[in-house]
């Protein structure tokens, strides 16, 4: 093998970021160059390098299309450079991932390789949807087998009516839109049309669901629901366990959807407390935090700093260690949050807020910092945020405010399939004002968000100010605001 770089093929698992092994995670940590897909768990590169290259090759059915040909020259490339290139796939490489062909092209070429096996989405899915592929006295046996191909092709290389007589389970990968097809060939090879089948879509993600039925039905039932990739398709008796063993989606907000709107960074958490109370999860990040360069001053001489946000906390702290310092550089002034996730955004650098309001908002701040006798502040905001502490503190007369906005609130675009699903959903929350004006403006304004029927939870009074200034009126509004504040709120509306 030569001397030169390696290449590392990752099996990223089916989607839930909890399915990902630690050498996955070892191996991302230690990469020069990433080439990965799409299908891949949407936090699966957050551990990679802030130097290491990100070279988007991802392949989605019925989409546009990155070729084989060229990831195999950007295999090469950087690895004959000496880097250490990882190849980040959803599932298993080498379950109908082409790991094969690339550990194959690197062997050609004299290239060490290593492979990093993934949850299979075959096994993965139907256990999130309540479905073993083998059960003692159900099916000893199971096949996996892809569904790209069109039963109707003379030069398939699936044997139909071999596969019809298989003494086991069929697990069908990607196979939505053959599904028709591929039910028509096992009742012709053999296969009792009143067979159980299940389809299950976005297994193991939030907004993952299970459609059942039988192969004389399936299809048709899939295409009811629209059912889209990726999805696979489990055929033989254990599909009907589905409807017994289903164990997501289960809990007192079971049946209902929620679109989650917060940054992706930020949105897991609440999406899995949704999840794990039943509800059906639409992460619709309208915005995200994008950083900015600011330095982070010397401390000594001001004895407050406020921090506005849990991403405001992190930029700041982010920036004192940027110039060697860190936490005991806080050690003069006290530290004001606007509210517990700010609050435990900071307890995680080590630091005890001194002052949280009762209520979390700017106003609440800007009342229990305005009556200290203060000779200095920091004031650690967004870009373009509300000014209402800034303001507090210069009215009360301190003589020295210096404002940091260490990151900007941008519009993040919703894909079609997204906007169609959240504004299909029950829910909608927002965390922010931020997230009420751009999840709006990318679903197609108020008008169409009304039109949908969703209704709004709201985290607190700014962010139902904000969507009344759209036309939007929330239906419920949380007590204590915050992400469980809010989940509280569902709860109850759940419950009248």
């Amino acid at each position: 093998m030569s001397a030169a770089g390696r290449v590392i093929l990752v099996g990223a698992g089916p989607g839930d970021p909890g399915l990902m092994t630690v050498r996955a995670l070892e191996a991302i940590a230690a990469a020069d160059v990433i080439l990965y897909d799409k299908l891949i768990p949407a936090t699966a590169l957050d551990g990679a390098r802030a130097d290491a290259e990100l070279i988007d090759v991802g392949k989605i059915g019925g989409g546009e299309q990155v070729p084989q040909d060229e990831t195999h020259r950007l295999l090469l490339e950087h690895a004959r450079a000496g880097r250490t290139v990882v190849r980040v796939k959803g599932g298993d490489p080498f379950v109908f991932g082409r790991g094969g062909e690339e550990a194959q092209l690197c062997h050609e070429h004299g290239i060490a390789f290593e492979v990093v096996p993934g949850v299979t989405a075959g096994v993965a899915a139907p256990a999130y949807a309540g479905v073993p592929v083998t059960q003692r006295g159900m099916a000893a046996a199971v096949a996996f087998v892809t569904g790209h191909e069109d039963p109707a092709k003379p030069e398939t290389q699936i044997d139909w009516p071999a596969l019809a007589a298989f003494p086991g389970t069929l697990v069908f990968y990607m196979g939505v839109r053959a599904l028709p097809r591929i039910a028509e060939q096992l009742v012709a090879g053999g296969r009792a049309a009143s067979e159980p089948a299940a389809v299950v879509e976005r297994g193991t993600l939030p907004d993952q669901r299970a459609v059942h039925g039988t192969l004389a039905d399936i299809a048709a039932r899939a295409a009811e629901a629209g059912v889209k990739p990726p999805s696979v398709t489990v055929v033989g008796p254990v599909a009907a366990l589905g409807e017994e063993l289903a164990w997501l989606g289960v809990g007192p907000l079971a049946g209902t959807s929620v679109v989650v709107t917060r940054p992706k960074a930020q949105a897991s958490a609440l999406a899995a407390r949704l999840r794990d109370l039943g509800a059906r999860v639409v992460e619709a990040a309208a915005i995200r935090p994008e950083p900015l360069e600011v330095a982070v001053p010397d401390l000594d001489g001001f004895d407050l700093v406020v921090l506005s946000s849990p991403n405001g906390a992190a930029r700041f702290f982010a920036g004192l260690r940027a110039t060697g310092r860190d936490a005991r550089a806080l050690a003069g002034a006290r530290v004001a949050v606007i509210g517990p996730g700010t609050a435990e955004a900071v307890r995680a650098h080590g630091v005890e807020p001194d002052l949280i309001p009762r209520k979390a908002v700017g106003e609440s701040l800007a009342e229990l910092v305005a009556g200290l006798d203060i000779t200095g502040a920091v004031v650690v905001r967004a870009r373009g945020g509300r000014d209402v502490v800034r303001a507090a503190l210069a009215e009360r007369g301190v003589p020295r405010i210096e404002v940091l906005e260490p990151y900007v609130t941008v519009a993040e675009p919703l894909d079609e399939r997204t906007r169609a699903r959240a504004l299909a959903a029950d829910w909608a929350t927002f965390t922010s004002a931020s997230s009420a004006r751009f999840f709006t403006e990318a679903a197609g304004g108020a008008e169409a968000v009304r039109a949908s029927g969703l209704r709004i939870a709201s985290i607190g009074p700014v962010t139902t100010a904000a969507l009344a200034d759209l036309g939007l009126d929330p239906a419920i509004e949380a007590t204590e605001h915050t992400p469980e504040g809010l989940v509280a709120a569902l709860l109850t509306a759940a419950a009248t």
